[in-house]
């Protein structure tokens, strides 16, 4: 029966079942949670079937990747700043939030922003200075009764560059970063504010069970990891979402999130598996995909082994063919990486694609290195998560590839957060020679360094280069974005050349929407704003 009948036809049956999954009745009050019409008869219910567990919903706790940002953290907080995320056809940038506007001193380290005024959280209280130093002293000062090791760790990412910070009169509020930091407006679209009011009612113990921020949704309730259902602000400064509920579901498995968007059980699933796409269509099923910045990849192990040599890196990119992997394994829901930067980023450069398929050449290099009939090496790959398109498949591809020019592979599996774990750790999952991952590169600048960058706290192969070091600090030192541009563009030419990675594939995005979800806008960004969707004819 085709998705559009068999999607009305199924709301009452599941709408039960949902009910039933909102065990952990956090919120004040249980919503319907059905995909479908809302009770209220204005937006309706989106429930989305998501691909990993869901993020502890506590501001920058997080832990599941951007998934669980986008889908989670971002309905329910807000940064001084945001991604405007409502074009299509170019990155997203940076625009105001619970600030409207800001200056930067010739130091390039002293930031003023001016607050947004008549903002509220979700609780009724007022959002104002207090609120703001309040949330940096949390994330920041181990003195605060709000602050834990785990937060701290959490928000290092995007606020560990912030020296000090102070209000500078009636609504507005000065931060002085470490070092001269350019893309500053940016790392604090992810200091997520939270209601000073519902932290000190909660303690930071417990606020994850009922958080409050100035976001489009608020908390209505949750099963831990597996689900947590979103209501409406309706005093949201941009505007009330057209959406009545926001449901998300963790469905890890693609089969299984096929199988509940044909069934009614959600009206959305993030990353449909390729294979079903084009029977979802011929079912009614809406598929939407842009380029954003995102590249699929393996890491390999620098300082190990044959891939010491940058030739059999460089030899191991030739052999592969990322363009049968993104048209005819994917099914055109990728595009073939043939450099470090992703193509739909400030940071790409047409001129700068190099790693065609070409085994020849794979062979020859091999050869020059000293390796004429091959190695054997292991990589770690994650089952799914956030972003990992298929990854066993993908990789079970590339093995065959890597077979012929004579580079024996063996795959060793395991789940999402082990690897993602390990890996902060410096280690690497089962102790392979590389990892298989996905990620994204400038969907916030300040993470750059980590993946890249000599001496980051993450395993990241022990690829070290000076001059990519240098242009990467020139680059985050300058708030001129065509500097930026320049210097990143450099940076990423010589990580192309230096081959740490096995580049593979630039996902496009899907998702899979039943035909009655109206209003998406999706832009070239791994986030994105639900408050325009609707449910209903």
């Amino acid at each position: 029966m085709p998705i559009r009948h068999r999607l009305f036809r199924s709301t009452a049956l599941t709408s039960a079942a949902l009910l039933m999954t909102a065990v952990a009745g956090c919120g004040s009050h249980a919503g319907t949670g059905r995909a479908g019409g809302g009770t209220s008869g204005h937006g309706g219910t989106l429930v989305i079937g998501a691909t990993g567990k869901l993020p502890n919903p506590d501001t920058m706790m997080g832990g599941d990747g951007f998934e669980g940002k986008r889908l989670v953290a971002f309905q329910l907080y807000e940064g001084l700043t945001r991604y405007d995320l409502s074009k299509t056809d170019g990155p997203s940038r940076v625009t105001g939030a619970l600030a409207t506007s800001w200056t930067v001193a010739p130091d390039h380290r002293t930031w003023t922003f001016t607050l947004r005024k008549g903002v509220t959280f979700q609780d009724g209280t007022a959002f104002d200075t207090a609120a703001v130093i309040f949330n940096l002293d949390r994330y920041l000062n181990p003195k605060s009764p709000y602050y834990t090791t785990a937060l701290g760790a959490a928000a290092s990412e995007y606020a560990g560059d912030i020296a000090a910070y102070r209000a500078a009169g009636s609504g507005r509020v000065t931060l002085v970063t470490k070092a001269a930091n350019g893309h500053f407006p940016e790392d604090l679209a992810h200091v997520l504010i939270a209601s000073p009011t519902a932290l000190r009612k909660s303690g930071t113990a417990r606020f994850a069970t009922h958080p409050v921020g100035t976001g489009p949704f608020a908390f209505v309730s949750q099963t831990t990891g597996q689900r947590i259902e979103l209501a409406a602000n309706k005093r949201y400064w941009r505007g009330a979402p057209k959406l009545d509920r926001l449901v998300i579901e963790a469905i890890p498995d693609a089969a299984a999130r096929t199988a509940a968007l044909r069934s009614g059980r959600v009206n959305w699933i993030e990353y449909p598996n390729p294979d079903d796409i084009d029977s979802l269509k011929s079912a009614g099923a809406q598929i939407v995909t842009n380029s954003y910045d995102h590249l699929w990849y393996w890491i390999l192990d620098t300082a190990k082994g044959p891939w010491r040599d940058v030739r059999v890196r460089r030899a191991a990119n030739y052999a592969i063919d990322r363009k049968a992997v993104a048209e005819s394994l994917l099914h055109g829901t990728a595009d073939p990486a043939y450099q470090a930067a992703p193509r739909a980023t400030f940071a790409y450069d047409p001129k700068g694609d190099t790693y065609t398929h070409d085994p020849a050449k794979a062979r020859q290099l091999l050869a020059e290195a000293g390796y004429p009939n091959g190695f054997s090496t292991s990589v770690t790959v994650p089952t799914g998560g956030s972003g990992n398109l298929l990854p066993v498949p993908i990789t079970e591809a590339l093995q065959r590839d890597l077979a012929d020019v004579g580079i024996k592979v063996t795959i060793r599996t395991t789940d999402w957060s082990t690897l993602i774990g390990d890996e902060a750790k410096g280690t690497v999952a089962l102790g392979s020679d590389a990892i298989a991952q996905s990620t994204t590169l400038f969907q916030s600048e300040a993470l750059l360094p980590l993946f890249v960058g000599s001496g980051s706290p993450f395993w990241t192969g022990h690829y070290a280069n000076k001059n990519v070091d240098r242009l990467l600090a020139a680059a985050a030192a300058s708030p001129v974005l065509a500097t930026r541009q320049d210097d990143y563009r450099r940076a990423l030419a010589q990580v192309t050349a230096d081959a740490p990675w096995l580049f593979v594939v630039n996902d496009r995005n899907p998702r899979a929407l039943a035909p009655d979800v109206h209003g998406l806008v999706q832009p070239q960004s791994w986030f994105l704003d639900l408050t325009t969707v609707r449910v209903g004819k």
